[in-house]
């Protein structure tokens, strides 16, 4: 096994040797700086995405039928001598009463948006590859620091706003009107007199007995939650660790992807969990790099694009693991580095190209 120390190195080489490097490091040892990662919290936010409104219903008037003792002849005196002399009167009554219908004109409402921040902004130190000018023998004298920051992400959401709110318009109903004849005396009978009495009538009409009226029903504003990452604590430097030589160098991480896919299945799970993930558990705080390649069958705009989601996808998998994702650096090469032969306009075997697609992972420095 080859045997080297991994060092972080910065910026350039002299500002290498001005960092604390382990103390007592053993020969043929191999060492990594660790970070106490960035600690982020998931918090929820709770949005309206359709306003509270009312709904109208309209309650029909109601009537009722009253019947009334009516006066349809007075009591009268008859004259033995002179007859009294009698007319007739129309007398007019409201058979129905009158009253108001209503019609409901609904709520209207109006498409609009929220924009939520679900995760913010963040910067982190990421190590640049050797200089191409570099003299030492050793590369790794030439790499440099970059603290590369990255945007935050934001999630719109489509909602709804009220425009204008339930409201009714009243129509009048008309009343009726109905009438009867009574006697009325014109002239007294005179002389003698002979009483006759009056005369009653019963009638029936119909009046008012409640009024149309509206009945609300109020309806509750639907809402969503978001979820959204939220830094807590700010993770640093902190301590050089010691670890197995072989993981500063790549190392294979079988995942046998479908054709132009990037989607993980359970078996490439089952591989990430057995293969890696006890790896990261026995280094807390290590930086890993996932890589991703793919042959050079295709263009390299695609190649390029599919091992980018390749090794995001890992990345993805491995933070629902619960690993801080400060410490996962997911590459993508493409064709870029090829094993063998096969790049473009080369002829070669499907086993052949099949060794250029590959994935796999190191430890890194912080």
């Amino acid at each position: 096994m080859k045997k080297v120390l991994f060092l972080a190195v910065a910026f350039s080489a002299s500002f290498a040797m001005a960092q604390d490097l382990p103390s007592n490091p053993e020969p043929g040892k191999c060492y990594v700086r660790c970070t106490t990662p960035d600690v982020y919290v998931n918090e929820t936010t709770t949005i309206t995405t359709n306003p509270s409104y009312k709904i109208l219903k309209t309650i029909p008037a109601t009537f009722k039928t009253i019947t009334e003792r009516v006066l349809v002849r007075e009591e009268e005196k008859v004259l033995t001598v002179v007859p009294a002399k009698w007319g007739t009167e129309t007398v007019t009554y409201v058979s129905k009463g009158g009253g108001n219908s209503l019609k409901v004109i609904p709520a209207s409402f109006s498409p609009s948006t929220q924009t939520i921040e679900i995760k913010p902004a963040y910067a982190q130190w990421e190590l640049g590859v050797a200089a191409p000018d570099c003299e030492s023998g050793n590369p790794d004298d030439c790499r440099y620091w970059c603290y590369k920051g990255y945007p935050a992400q934001f999630e719109t959401v489509s909602t709804q706003v009220l425009a204008s709110d339930a409201s009714t318009t009243s129509s009048p109903l008309g009343s009726q009107n109905g009438s009867y004849t009574k006697a009325v005396l014109l002239s007294p009978a005179t002389v003698v007199e002979k009483i006759i009495p009056a005369e009653y009538k019963e009638i029936t009409k119909t009046v008012l007995d409640k009024d149309a009226y509206t009945v609300e029903e109020i309806i509750p504003a639907k809402t969503t939650t978001i979820t959204k990452e939220v830094l807590k604590e700010k993770g640093g430097l902190t301590t050089w660790k010691e670890v197995e030589c072989a993981l500063v160098e790549y190392q294979a991480l079988p995942i046998n992807w479908n054709s132009g896919s990037a989607t993980l299945t359970s078996e490439a799970k089952s591989i990430i969990d057995n293969r890696l993930l006890p790896i990261l558990a026995q280094n807390p705080g290590v930086k890993v790099e996932l890589a991703s390649h793919t042959d050079s069958q295709g263009s390299s705009v695609s190649n390029q694009d599919l091992s980018e989601r390749r090794a995001k996808a890992v990345a993805d998998y491995l933070i629902t693991k619960g690993v801080n994702s400060s410490l996962l650096v997911a590459n993508g090469y493409g064709e870029t580095r090829l094993l063998n032969r096969c790049s473009d306009g080369v002829s070669c075997t499907a086993r052949e190209h099949a060794v250029n697609r590959r994935t796999q992972f190191r430890l890194i420095n912080n």
